[in-house]
């Protein structure tokens, strides 16, 4: 490796190793609504994967610091890292992660949070709801299936930033079944 990758690789680290200092923590909770919309899938026996291009060892700490031990078995698929070739904005890791599940495209919908992953997902063919942050709030969300505030709850609703949330007032199954009808 030459110096800069040397460079890159050695700030990667510390980045990680900061992230997961907080999550332990407790300094970095879960947006509201996520909680509720996995508990909610797993009670419908819907499949459920992440597909980031983070660590796999970031997706265990913030499952593990946000929902507790054991949380990444719930998934049936964690896609994380250097799995693929391209990363995202490249449609590789959702289209491994079909792959994986044995799904279509057009049987599952992907939570987003920023352009690149939305061009990621679309480019997968897959129907998208984006959940903005403070970072990605004036991203272009254009082909999203919906643009929320975040996933909402039932004591405290999503804001609808564009889209049809088809009068949903928080994301569940329903909702999510009404976007790739």
């Amino acid at each position: 490796m030459c110096g800069l990758e040397n460079w890159i690789s050695d700030l990667h680290k510390a980045k990680t190793n900061h992230f997961v200092a907080l999550l332990k923590r407790k300094k970095i909770p879960l947006r509201p609504g996520v909680e509720r919309l996995i508990q909610e899938l797993r009670a419908a026996k819907i499949k459920i994967a992440i597909a980031t291009t983070t660590t796999p060892e970031n997706v265990t700490a913030l499952l593990e610091s946000t929902l507790g031990e054991g949380s990444p078995a719930w998934f049936d698929i964690i896609a994380a890292g250097d799995i693929v070739p391209a990363k995202k904005p490249a449609p590789d890791i959702y289209l491994w992660v079909l792959e994986q599940l044995g799904l279509l495209a057009q049987q599952c919908v992907a939570v987003e949070d920023s352009e690149c992953g939305l061009k990621a997902a679309l480019a997968a063919d897959l129907d998208t709801v984006i959940t903005v942050s403070n970072y990605t709030k004036l991203q272009n969300f254009n082909g999203a299936a919906v643009v929320l505030s975040d996933l909402g709850e039932p004591s405290k609703p999503f804001t609808v930033l564009a889209g049809d949330a088809h009068r949903s007032r928080w994301v569940d199954v329903r909702m999510l079944s009404k976007l790739n009808i």
